[in-house]
């Protein structure tokens, strides 16, 4: 891939202010959707599935599940978009401890939570894409392959988002599951519509 121009780069304060973003973005999406009892995919599925299981805290089981996809970020993506998305779910993690503190809903209706939040998280993700970060996960994996392979990554992370969301019947009831998968299309429509290989190159 050739040099991105200069005039084009982010700065460090565009970079700070998307992560923020981005991650309110998923936040609010990710209470939203444990207020009504839906799940998501990719690593943050797998942390609602252990948190509706077991009761253990999502943003602390959440940065924990991503902890082994730091290697293959840095082997395959780089030290820089390492560094972002190491700090995006970081951020994650806190907000989602923090903004129950600031933000109550009274009132949320299942259906519309699923196309709502996810519409939030897949804004939030293609925010943080679109400067050299991610969520972790399975998010690593999709970006390489756009990278690489010119595969959209909405695609791919619908594919594997809507298995994840899938396996959760021994967790919550069919209902759900398939408000579930609504809120994952939403999501990883949201990535395929606005995030294409060779669509934005600035860094």
């Amino acid at each position: 891939m050739p040099p991105t121009p200069a005039a084009l780069r982010h700065r460090p304060s565009e970079d700070l202010q998307a992560l923020l973003t981005g991650t309110i973005f998923v936040a609010l999406g990710v209470l939203m959707f444990k207020e009504v009892g839906l799940l998501t995919g990719g690593t943050a599925g797998v942390a609602f599935w252990l948190h509706y299981a077991t009761g253990w805290n999502f943003g602390l089981v959440f940065f924990c599940i991503n902890l082994p996809f730091y290697a293959l970020a840095y082997q395959r993506m780089g030290r820089v978009f390492t560094a972002k998305t190491f700090m995006a779910v970081g951020l994650l993690t806190v907000l989602t401890n923090v903004l129950p503190l600031w933000v109550e809903f009274s009132r949320l209706q299942p259906a519309a939570i699923a196309v709502i939040g996810g519409l939030l998280m897949g804004t939030g993700m293609l925010i943080l894409f679109r400067h050299k970060a991610s969520l972790g996960g399975f998010n690593v994996l999709v970006l390489y392959l756009q990278e690489k392979r010119g595969w959209r990554a909405g695609r791919i992370q619908m594919a594997l988002d809507c298995t994840i969301v899938m396996l959760a019947f021994g967790v919550t009831d069919w209902q759900h599951v398939l408000l579930s998968v609504l809120g994952a299309v939403t999501l990883n429509q949201t990535l395929a519509t606005n995030h294409r290989a060779g669509r934005y190159m600035a860094h």
